[in-house]
């Protein structure tokens, strides 16, 4: 009988560990089939898509600021060279006026201030007014108020002919020189026919006379502030790295 009692607990205790078996079995493998879950420590890695051009942010380029006015430093160049050409004129042109010769150094001086500045066109008018107002002084000036056209004209020309590239070479710049010249012709002939309006037509003259002995003065002129320009620019450019 306690054989029998034996058996019995035996068979019980091995179908016992069947069924804990068992279950470990099952529970492994539906434990199996579950994804692994990524934890917070862990970071996945996007896949790399081939054949995607990498996005890069665009590229921007300041555009460079707009000069609106001319600076102080131009306004204090052009006061002086139209002061200079005021002081040479008086001095220096008086001289060579009673060896036959006229030039006029406010004319060079103002278009050697708008080569080196590179004024706008508005900006040259007004150049070229105030050219014609330091012209008024009684000295400097023998027939009054007509520098005030002739010098506008003259430096509205320079304004724009300062924009015609004429280097030759890469290197030598005939701007000055050309410039100079024709600037000088259309402020010259201004004032010639003004004059001769005023004090030849008015009185009974000889039109072509006159026109013909103002022509020998402004060509005169004319080349003689062409050649100074020139000379004094290129040296003037380096100096103010313009």
């Amino acid at each position: 009988m306690a054989e029998k009692i034996e058996v019995k607990a035996a068979v019980e205790a091995a179908n016992a560990a069947g069924v804990s078996c068992t279950a470990n079995v099952a529970n492994a493998t539906s434990t199996a089939g579950v994804p692994r879950a990524v934890g917070a420590s862990r970071t996945t890695v996007a896949p790399r898509t081939v054949g995607v051009p990498r996005q890069t942010a665009p590229r921007t380029v300041a555009a460079p600021a707009r000069r609106e006015g001319l600076s102080t430093r131009d306004i204090i160049l052009v006061a002086v060279l139209l002061a200079a050409g005021a002081v040479l004129k008086l001095t220096v042109g008086s001289l060579l006026s009673s060896m036959g010769m006229k030039p006029n150094f406010i004319i060079a001086m103002y278009c050697l201030a708008i080569i080196i500045v590179r004024p706008t066109v508005a900006q040259s008018l007004v150049i070229g007014l105030l050219a014609g107002l330091v012209c008024q002084v009684p000295m400097l000036n023998a027939t009054p108020l007509l520098n005030i056209p002739s010098e506008l004209l003259g430096a509205l020309a320079c304004g724009l002919l300062i924009k015609v590239p004429m280097r030759i070479g890469g290197k030598l710049d005939l701007n000055p020189l050309v410039n100079t010249f024709v600037s000088t012709l259309v402020s010259g002939g201004v004032f010639a026919f003004l004059s001769v309006y005023i004090n030849v037509m008015s009185t009974g003259g000889d039109l072509m006379v006159a026109l013909a002995a103002y022509a020998a003065i402004v060509l005169g002129t004319a080349t003689f502030n062409a050649v100074l320009v020139q000379v004094l620019a290129m040296p003037l450019k380096k100096v103010l790295k313009r």
